[in-house]
């Protein structure tokens, strides 16, 4: 990782957990005259515009302190969107009652499993479908994505 990313890392974590929340990704696109900078976080209750405004004044403040880019940039605070995967145990328990895609590791294979989050014990998810319950410990996952019904 870049000098830069890595203080604009430092700096996103700080400003997201100066409001409760969880910095899940930075990314950084454009040329070195016109930066992007997208800056995902999450939270227990769900992201909010004015939250999202919050951090983004705070890195904001940090980046023009230390004067990172030469040229304009534009910073992007949001939350991760649904077409992400979940990569905290602590994104998890708002999602309690969705439909998951979970990709883990069992005995040294990846398996799939499809089904509704039912409950977190202990670090161990429990997903339902049909009449299968599957107990799945957090560390085995590799992918876990809400699947978006219509």
């Amino acid at each position: 990782m870049d000098k830069n990313k890595q203080k604009i890392v430092e700096f996103s974590k700080e400003a997201a957990e100066k409001f409760d929340c969880l910095l899940i990704d930075v990314e950084l696109r454009g040329d070195s005259r016109n930066k992007i900078i997208e800056v995902f976080i999450d939270n227990k209750k769900g992201i909010t515009t004015e939250v999202c405004g919050d951090v983004s004044k705070e890195i904001n403040v940090r980046l023009e302190q230390e004067n990172i880019f030469d040229g304009k940039y534009r910073l992007d605070v949001s939350s991760p969107g649904i077409d992400r995967p979940l990569i905290y145990i602590e994104q998890f328990p708002k999602n309690i009652g969705r439909q998951f895609k979970v990709v883990y590791k069992s005995d040294d294979k990846k398996e799939t499993f499809e089904g509704k989050l039912e409950r977190i014990i202990e670090g161990v998810l429990e997903f339902s479908a049909k009449k299968e319950l599957k107990m799945i410990p957090f560390e085995n996952i590799i992918t876990a994505k809400v699947k978006i019904s219509f």
